[in-house]
């Protein structure tokens, strides 16, 4: 270590042209990084989404899910496997191990679907989802027109916007809502077939046989070889109608004669509606994983803007959700804080070491050490957000230690009278080399404790870990920037002469060394009256609530709306635009709602037509009638409350995707109901549903109506079909035509491909009495009523089945206000074991956000006793003594007890976060106490007797350990009043450094000097 300062001092030249080079990566590393929100806090996973029309959720799970299920089971690395069976659709979830490669897991998962496709029902469609994360949803907007309709909207969505977005590097999918499909649709007239002896094979027959064009080849003639190839695709309505079908007598019946021939829509399972005007059009940009997504906004929003001026007139793209907005907030909290703790570092620097000359030479380890950073940061693949830029607001305030350590002890050298004939750079070498070990001792002291937080798991290890390792880096960085450009910065800005104490620390001395005194000659009674202060900290600790992690205010609402199970397209859009309306009309707050119900084409979010999504966008906040959101969402509750036969949770855009793709569910706290049969399920959520209600703190219980959809079964007459030689698959091939309608070909529009669809006129969709009176046409022409072959039975079943691991489950879950989750959750237990026998082979799961809070708790609870043993370690290690190692020790209780008055004063509960700042604390309360004992024992081994070093050591060593520990904390002071998105976070660890250090400085300096004076007197006697 000698070797590296005497080589920084002897070629300072070539090292403050080193620095400038490292200054200039540093500011490109910067500008470079990815910038988001968020860690990218999603597992490895992969969806299975397949789509089959027709089939009830019991159905699905038994002919698909629960084959699919026996397949993926064993797949190396899986760590869950959920699936949701829905009418018509399923969804699988696998989870992987962190660390598992997307790409392989994908593979894996294709081929074992691949190997079980033919075992599966044959109209299945579908496969893997995009790959995407929580955090895909990265903008929404709508198009907004006063003359187009909704199927011409839809169609610019599709065949122009759509195309241009998804090209964009970093776009993984254009998911299209709302609006309807533009089909080419060929309705049969049942009457007529019947009249000219028509089926309906013929019709299907004539349709995909005639509507292709191809090439027979070349023919020569002459010097020239031309091309021959057959023109029969089908071009637009005219050749649909005209297109042959059959032949009575001498007249060809054509499809026109049989069939009405128009533009139709696909048959739709959910739509947009808007500010309860009507439906609208929506378009979701999800954004690739790993993909800079501050770049891919900046990319979009440019195509959108190009694409604004090629739309028809009077026509533009609505953005009501933009990424980069919450990202800017979230980023710009942590920078402001970044800007404002560097100022009051330097007015501290000033205040403490006296001079400008010095407070320079400390004040420039902060943007090298900051710069170092982000070349780490990006090195190692971090981006640019609220968790690893919060790490370095949290660091800000510890980089300057060393630097601190160095510039005073260089400074008091130089005013040393001693050394006035020595060399200049020769004094600031011993005085580097002097103070060297300790720095080492002390950085590396605060990485270690920082180190458990790579070990967390889950959610709370990827929102953590970015901080972990951007402290890691700054404070490397500040520690060879100590020992190196430090001491060469210091040659050219310090000068020999006498050291003087500022005004501040020589007051501030003035008024310690009584106060020292009189503990050192009351020895008992000081100890007592700390020890009575940490028995009162612990008894508000076991007050103090525990919770997950602070929820961020992200700047929107959703509200997710639940209405009843057998509720139809339109009475949901008529409740929706109600409903909207409302809202508007009594919540001033509210500029615009979006809402979305039902599921996509895709049907990327399983959602039913009884299930919305509603996205509010808020004024500003200087226009609310109070600056509160929870003031907002108690105006929304009044208002939906007045809606019956509706349930409502509230939630925001990434909370509720973080939520859904980490548990499967929205809510602080999800009881998941495992058992075998569906309707006795079903009993035990209701009941726990009202246990949760009446609980205190609990908000928005929900639990999904999963009974009262209405199913109108076929009971087939097999003795009548067989007489006229029909099977069951041509009697649901016939309804679904009728009914949904059927895929025959496509018609090419320039670039465009329309679907071609056979289906049943409109009106059956909306009469099961019509339904019944079909007449079901036969392949002689002839047609039979449809009631001859089957009976039509009325059927209520589940909406949904829901599997986690095999076994079936249902959810009741809640938000939890007014009270912490952990308290909120154990009263929950008590009263659900008391009140509800579960039957054998029942068992429930406490998840939601209170699963990430155990498994955080339990593993703090293992690794912040590990970091304490190995800071042990290095204490016994640089002071060779046990004795001395316990000592410094003390300083850990002693940092608990503000820690702790300041979390119950302000009434945050002990989350993550506030550990984070516990561990943070621990780290710079080691560092004072390493500070004091190494200069007690210096003043030792020069001769001092035991009491006259510790009172001369404390008084000497006041200025490094006052300026550590108020750097520190006015680091943190920022942190502590700022009010952007993620400032909820940021807040408790705070809160819990600051106090901290203000009881760990204020006690280290009379408990640490007594006990050194006690225990080293004890080994003097013996």
């Amino acid at each position: 270590m000698n070797k590296l300062i005497s080589f920084a001092l002897a070629q300072r030249l070539f090292l403050s042209l080193l620095a400038l080079v490292v200054l200039g990566f540093g500011i490109k590393a910067y500008k470079e990084l990815p910038i988001d929100a968020f860690p990218d806090i999603s597992p490895t996973q992969v969806k299975i989404i397949l789509k089959s029309s027709g089939m009830t959720p019991s159905e699905i799970e038994s002919r698909i899910i629960v084959p699919l299920e026996m397949q993926m089971v064993g797949i190396p690395h899986e760590t869950m496997l959920r699936s949701i069976s829905k009418y018509g659709l399923c969804d699988i979830t696998i989870d992987f191990e962190d660390g598992t490669d997307i790409y392989w897991a994908r593979q894996q998962v294709n081929e074992r679907l691949s190997d079980i496709r033919d075992d599966l029902p044959a109209n299945l469609e579908g496969g893997l989802a995009p790959i995407s994360t929580p955090l895909s949803e990265i903008l929404m907007f709508t198009i907004e027109s006063n003359t187009l309709s909704l199927e011409e909207k839809r169609t610019i969505l599709d065949w122009v916007i759509t195309p241009k977005i998804r090209a964009i590097s970093g776009v993984a999918e254009v998911s299209p809502l709302g609006g309807k499909v533009k089909t080419y649709e060929v309705v049969p007239d049942m009457n007529k077939m019947r009249s000219m002896k028509v089926t309906l094979s013929q019709i299907f027959k004539a349709l995909e046989k005639n509507n292709q064009n191809d090439g027979a080849g070349r023919v020569s003639q002459g010097v020239e070889s031309i091309l021959v190839r057959s023109v029969g695709r089908l071009k637009n309505l005219h050749d649909i109608r005209t297109l042959p079908v059959g032949k009575r007598g001498e007249k060809i019946i054509t499809i026109g004669d049989v069939a009405g021939v128009r533009y139709g829509y696909i048959t739709r399972s959910g739509f947009v509606s808007k500010n309860g005007e009507g439906e609208a059009v929506q378009g979701l940009v999800l954004g690739l994983k790993g993909a800079n997504t501050a770049l891919v906004l900046d990319k979009v929003k440019t195509e959108l803007n190009k694409l604004d001026l090629m739309l028809p007139e009077d026509t533009k793209i609505d953005i009501f959700y933009d990424r980069s907005d919450l990202v800017n907030l979230a980023t710009d909290t942590v920078k402001n804080a970044l800007y404002e703790a560097v100022i009051l570092i330097m007015v501290i620097l000033l205040l403490m070491l006296g001079n400008l000359a010095s407070a320079l030479s400390v004040a420039l380890i902060l943007p090298f050490a900051l710069l170092m950073s982000f070349i780490a940061m990006q090195y190692f693949g971090l981006t640019a957000n609220l968790m690893s830029l919060g790490g370095l607001a949290i660091a800000i305030g510890i980089l300057v230690d060393s630097a601190v350590v160095v510039v005073e002890h260089i400074t008091a050298e130089l005013g040393n009278p001693k050394h006035t004939k020595q060399n200049k750079l020769h004094i600031i070498y011993a005085a580097t080399t002097e103070m060297a070990p300790s720095i080492i001792t002390g950085v590396l002291i605060i990485i270690i404790v920082f180190m458990p937080l790579l070990t967390l798991e889950g959610l709370e290890g990827k929102l953590f870990r970015p901080v972990a390792l951007s402290i890691i880096f700054a404070l490397f960085s500040s520690l060879v920037l100590a020992l190196t450009l430090i001491p060469v910065l210091s040659s050219f800005i310090l000068s020999k002469r006498p050291d003087r104490e500022s005004a501040l620390i020589q007051y501030v001395t003035k008024k310690y060394r009584p106060v020292l005194l009189l503990a050192l000659n009351h020895i008992k009674g000081t100890v007592m009256a700390v020890l009575v202060l940490f028995a009162g900290s612990l008894f508000l600790a076991s007050k103090t609530g525990k919770t997950f992690m602070p929820t961020m205010d992200e700047g929107s609402i959703i509200i997710g709306i639940e209405m009843l199970p057998s509720i139809s397209l339109k009475e949901s859009l008529a409740l929706n635009l109600k409903l909207q309306k409302k809202l508007l009309e009594k919540v001033p707050e509210i500029k615009e709602i979006i809402a979305r119900t039902g599921s996509d084409e895709l049907g990327l979010d399983p959602m039913s037509l009884n299930d919305t999504d509603t996205f509010l966008v808020l004024k500003d906040k200087e226009t609310w009638r109070e600056p509160s959101k929870e003031f907002v969402m108690n105006e929304i509750r009044n208002v939906l409350d007045a809606f019956v036969g509706i349930e409502y949770s509230f939630t925001q855009p990434i909370e509720m995707r973080v939520s859904e793709m980490l548990t499967g569910v929205r809510g602080d706290l999800a009881i998941d109901i495992f058992g075998t049969d569906n309707n006795t399920l079903e009993e035990i959520a209701v009941k726990i549903k009202e246990i949760l209600e009446v609980i205190e703190g609990s908000r928005d219980v929900y639990k999904k109506a999963n009974e009262g959809v209405e199913y109108f079964e076929l009971k087939f007459n097999q003795k009548a079909m067989a007489y006229h030689g029909i099977s069951q698959l041509e009697i649901n091939h016939f309804l679904k035509v009728m009914v949904t309608g059927m895929q025959v070909g496509i018609i090419q529009e320039d670039m465009r491909r329309i679907d071609l669809i056979v289906k049943g006129d409109e009106s059956l969709q909306n009469s099961l009495d019509k339904i019944e009176k079909l007449y079901y046409p036969l392949e002689n022409g002839n047609a039979v009523p449809l009631s001859n072959f089957v009976k039509f039975v009325s059927n209520e079943g589940p909406v949904q089945i829901e599997h986690e691991h095999g076994y079936r489950k249902t959810i009741v879950q809640t938000n939890v206000e007014g009270r912490d989750l952990v308290s909120f959750v154990e009263e929950a237990k008590k009263r659900i074991e008391k009140e509800v026998k579960l039957p054998a082979g029942y068992y429930l799961a406490f998840g939601g956000e209170f699963e990430n809070q155990q498994r955080a708790a339990d593993r703090l609870a293992i690794i912040i006793p590990l970091a304490l043993f190995l800071v042990f370690i290095l204490l016994f290690v640089s002071f060779g003594s046990l004795r001395q190692a316990a000592m410094v020790l003390i300083n850990v209780p002693l940092a608990l007890i503000g820690g702790f008055i300041g979390l119950y004063v302000s009434g945050e509960y002990m989350s993550v976060p506030a550990s984070v700042g516990f561990i943070a604390l621990l780290g710079i309360a080691v560092l004072n106490g390493v500070v004091l004992v190494n200069y007690f024992n210096y003043l030792m081994l020069n001769g001092r007797t035991l009491k006259d070093a510790v009172v001369e050591g404390s008084i000497k060593r006041l200025r490094p350990v006052l300026m550590t520990a108020t750097i520190a904390a006015f680091g943190l002071l920022p942190l502590l009043f700022a009010t952007g998105p993620g400032s909820e976070i940021q807040r408790p660890l705070a809160i819990v450094v600051i106090n901290g250090l203000i009881s760990s400085t204020l006690l280290t300096l009379i408990i640490l000097p007594i006990l050194y004076l006690k225990f080293s007197k004890k080994s003097d006697e013996k």
